[in-house]
């Protein structure tokens, strides 16, 4: 027994996975099992963690077939033993204080979930500092708080849970961008959620070429989990169903975005549909206060022609990748 089980899903990492783990494991609060779970990785990721666990008795190992990252995180659920669990991608890594502070928050406030902010961490560019706020809420606050999006995320990754949360939920198999399918679910079972957005998580993103960017009709998955999820929180107040909506509208951005940028609209029916509903949107989307300038510009710009609306998409994307 431990207090917190941190789960990695490992995948073709091994070029980050050493930087992963070491974060990990030189962590403040050191009271924790790291699970690696191999999910049949084609590369030397499964032997670094084999190398890991020969070293220090906190990693555990799991070997399995590939099933895709849900597939991973839900058999480190099985098998884990701390009275938290928390979830690291085997591509980032973490601040040394990261699990401190989310443990201090969570047993402090007596919460079912706590949460710290993350760093977009992208090639030759600063992290952005973002606004820090501190606070413990109800669930129904954290909820409009990761559905506006600006300062905390939906990722599974930069939060702590109570691992009753998972006893009857796991991640869906198969799916695009799983954190977004569970965490109203998550969510509804929380009395108490302790916030602090201070970045402590390094989320890394990997650019390809803008040009070659490959795109799946997975993707539209993104999209019909927040459908659902606005299905689920219909008649929870104006303010909920606002934000539900705002990030319906936002799922739709990204996917076309990606769709766009991988030069494929023509091959996907479906790209159509996603221009039809944000020029359905365009009032609700220029008034909403979520959204950034450059957004509303863009979206502007779909209202004129599908190709400025990409031109621009495309300028603000090449900031990040050059």
């Amino acid at each position: 027994m431990c207090e917190i089980s941190i789960i990695v899903p490992v995948y073709k990492v091994e070029e980050y996975l050493e930087k992963c783990v070491d974060s990990i494991l030189a962590q403040t609060f050191t009271d924790i099992e790291v699970i690696l779970v191999d999910d049949g990785s084609p590369d030397r990721s499964g032997v670094i963690c084999d190398e890991y666990a020969a070293k220090d008795p906190r990693v555990k190992v799991i070997h399995k077939e590939n099933g895709g990252l849900s597939s991973a995180r839900n058999a480190g659920i099985e098998v884990a033993k701390g009275r938290y669990l928390g979830f690291v991608d085997s591509d980032d890594y973490i601040a040394p204080d990261m699990y401190q502070l989310l443990y201090e928050d969570i047993t402090r406030e007596q919460a079912d979930l706590a949460i710290c902010g993350i760093y977009d961490v992208y090639e030759g560019k600063e992290p952005i500092q973002k606004p820090v706020i501190k606070k413990t809420t109800s669930a129904a606050e954290a909820l409009l708080v990761i559905l506006q999006g600006n300062i905390i995320s939906v990722h599974a990754v930069n939060k702590l849970y109570k691992r009753e949360l998972f006893n009857r939920i796991r991640y869906p198999e198969g799916k695009y961008h799983e954190d977004s399918y569970i965490i109203v679910d998550l969510l509804d079972q929380c009395q108490k959620v302790a916030i602090n957005s201070e970045q402590k998580y390094y989320y890394y993103h990997r650019l390809g070429s803008i040009n070659t960017e490959t795109f799946s009709e997975k993707q539209f998955e993104f999209v019909d989990a927040w459908e659902q999820n606005e299905t689920k929180l219909k008649g929870r107040g104006s303010a909920i169903e606002e934000a539900a909506h705002q990030r319906v509208c936002f799922a739709n951005f990204l996917v076309l975005d990606k769709l766009l940028l991988s030069g494929e609209l023509k091959n996907y029916n479906r790209g159509h549909e996603l221009i039809r509903f944000l020029r359905k949107n365009f009032r609700f989307i220029l008034k909403n206060d979520v959204f950034t300038r450059n957004r509303k510009i863009a979206m502007c710009a779909l209202m004129i022609s599908v190709p400025l609306y990409r031109k621009f998409v495309s300028a603000q994307r090449n900031q990040y990748s050059n």
